[in-house]
């Protein structure tokens, strides 16, 4: 039987879902029938994950996160080439740059079939109307000459449609996936995890991400300092790192809490520190559909998390976690707040969010259903896609 060549394009291997979901489907793809391999820009935190566990990775020396109006075009030619050595059958791109620039250099190579996934939008909140509008017309013209596009949320699909960003029928929703085994069979314990310094009768609020404007850690700092004034024995713990980190600190301390809000850097014992979490929290300003919220609710935890995107796929207000109004750290504090000061309502948010989390959320299962769309969409193969 002759096998598909697979080709997976992500723009870095950092440390965040997108990633990590590529990097698990490129190992366990089924080789009997596939045959996969990675292109990634160099310099993410996966880098010698990759490698020591012989991931087929080339890394596209010009390929970066940042626009750059020279890389940016030597990146293209060598995805393009890249792809003309391989010649694979099928390209699947993830996050925006390698996107748009992985699923042109795949058509104006020829290759068959082109997918990507949506992780997120390069299309943020935050940006002028006009970059935000650039970016959303290079979505809508790559999508032209796309195979398929996959979803991790309803959410971004909706808005996808809604900003006229490829065919309802072009769309498949495939969950970004985590392994539930670990999480499902978590039981609360109070000693802390290896480096964290904290009293078993402290309670622990934990926020997972990179400092970037993403993830909006600002208010996470702003929560955190007003469930302080009222409340002596939480601390609060987060996991990651970033450009940002020297302005994370610097308003700790300004806000007087920097010795109740931990900075642990990257961890990879994700289990361990929600066994001993009381509230998960997430003041991000979009998300796709955030791993790290998903391990949350199968390990049975709160989650205060704002209603953004992905987060709503997933939260249901006051059923199995509560939803913010992005922005409004204050109201997240109240949340936590009531959490933390009623075992009652703690224990029934973490049993429904742990129900919620079902199969589809299985990052085997995701792999799977990956393999299932690349079977249909190589039997129904078109000629070369136009952007006309």
């Amino acid at each position: 039987m002759t096998r598909l060549k697979v080709v997976h394009v992500v723009t870095q291997l950092e440390l965040g879902g997108a990633q990590q979901n590529t990097l698990h489907t490129v190992r366990r793809l089924n080789r009997a029938e596939f045959e996969p391999f990675l292109l990634c820009g160099p310099g993410g935190i996966l880098d010698a994950e990759a490698g020591r566990e012989s991931v087929p990775v080339t890394f596209v020396s010009a390929l970066q996160r940042a626009v750059h109006p020279f890389k940016d075009p030597a990146a293209f030619f060598q995805l393009r080439r890249a792809f003309r050595s391989l010649r694979p059958d099928i390209v699947h791109t993830h996050s925006s740059k390698a996107g748009i620039l992985g699923r042109w250099a795949a058509w104006s190579a020829g290759v068959p079939v082109v997918l990507h996934t949506f992780h997120g939008f390069g299309f943020t909140p935050g940006q002028s109307a006009p970059v935000r509008a650039a970016y959303v017309a290079a979505e809508r013209w790559t999508a032209r000459i796309s195979t398929a596009l996959v979803a991790v949320s309803r959410a971004n699909r909706d808005e996808a449609l809604a900003r006229g960003i490829g065919r309802p029928d072009q769309f498949h929703l495939i969950r970004s996936g985590v392994p539930l085994g670990p999480y499902r069979s978590l039981a609360p314990r109070r000693e802390p995890p290896a480096g964290i310094d904290l009293r078993p009768e402290e309670k622990l609020v934990l926020t997972i991400g990179p400092f970037k404007p993403q993830k909006n850690l600002k208010d996470f700092v702003r929560a955190a300092a007003a469930v302080l004034q009222r409340r002596s024995d939480v601390k609060f713990l987060v996991v990651g790192d970033g450009e940002g980190r020297l302005r994370l600190e610097e308003d700790l301390r300004r806000r007087g809490v920097a010795d109740r809000v931990i900075l642990a850097g990257w961890r990879r014992d994700v289990p361990a520190l929600l066994a001993r979490t009381d509230v998960f929290c997430m003041t991000s300003l979009w998300e796709g559909l955030p791993r790290s919220l998903v391990e949350a609710m199968a390990a049975g935890r709160p989650c205060v998390v704002n209603a953004v995107d992905g987060c709503r796929d997933l939260i249901e207000d006051g059923v199995n976690g509560f939803l913010i109004p992005p922005r409004h750290p204050l109201s997240t504090a109240e949340r936590l707040l009531q959490i933390l000061s009623d075992d009652e309502l703690s224990d029934r948010l973490g049993r429904r969010a742990r129900e919620t989390v079902g199969d589809e959320f299985d990052i085997d299962g995701m792999v799977r259903a990956q393999e299932d769309l690349y079977r249909v969409l190589w039997a129904a193969r078109p000629g070369p896609a136009s952007p006309q």
